[in-house]
């Protein structure tokens, strides 16, 4: 176990740190987040067949037609979502997938409550978080689109696949200065936006074009 998470060849220290060096030439300032990026085993998050190109900046199939983000934008939207306050006390994620930006997020914030439509998948997550120790983590399979009301309003909610708009379910389960990270669009049309609740509504910041899954409903 210790060395899968240690990584050797193209998962070894060597080749995270030339993943750290892109996100800072990509614009990545957070030194917090670049820290547990750089420490946290991204590999263990896929196939074994995949795994050596875990450190690659691109996206990678986990399987059900879903796949892990590039590193790029998982740091991108952990920024977006911890910029303006401090550490958040209860983030939601839409979106466990194979539970890398969970583990990421978990570092981060003070609880982490995410849903996945897609059951298989949650679980491998759970498993390869607990061996993480990782425990500051809820977990429910369900449609995302619901949110999880049982623990509203959060501090920030940060969605993994693209909704053609943000469902109203999410918007209300935000706390007033709370911030969402979502994509928003179709295909290649999508764009990440960051939105911020005030005490009169939402304020919403469109930042950059991306491609995510599409937001589907339903369980699986």
């Amino acid at each position: 176990m210790i060395q899968s998470l240690q990584g050797i060849g193209m998962t070894s220290s060597r080749t995270r740190e030339r993943m750290i060096n892109r996100l800072m030439e990509q614009g990545i300032r957070s030194n917090k987040i670049l820290d547990v990026i750089r420490n946290t085993p991204r590999h263990i998050f896929m196939d074994e067949a995949l795994a050596s190109r875990a450190y690659e900046d691109t996206a990678l199939p986990i399987g059900y037609n879903q796949t892990i983000s590039q590193p790029y934008i998982v740091a991108k939207m952990t920024e977006l979502l911890l910029a303006s306050s401090g550490r958040l006390e209860k983030v939601l994620e839409i979106g466990t997938g194979c539970g890398y930006q969970t583990a990421i997020l978990a570092q981060l914030v003070n609880h982490v409550y995410s849903v996945e439509r897609i059951a298989p998948l949650q679980k491998k997550a759970k498993d390869r978080l607990w061996g993480l120790k990782l425990k500051n983590v809820s977990y429910l399979h369900s449609d995302g689109g619901w949110g999880w009301q049982d623990h509203a309003p959060y501090d920030g909610i940060l969605v993994a696949a693209a909704p053609p708009e943000i469902p109203e379910m999410l918007l209300q389960q935000m706390a007033v200065g709370g911030v969402m990270v979502i994509p928003i669009g179709k295909g290649s049309s999508q764009q990440l936006q960051r939105v911020t609740r005030t005490e009169g509504g939402y304020e919403v910041e469109r930042l950059e074009p991306v491609v995510f899954v599409p937001f589907l409903s339903g369980r699986k």
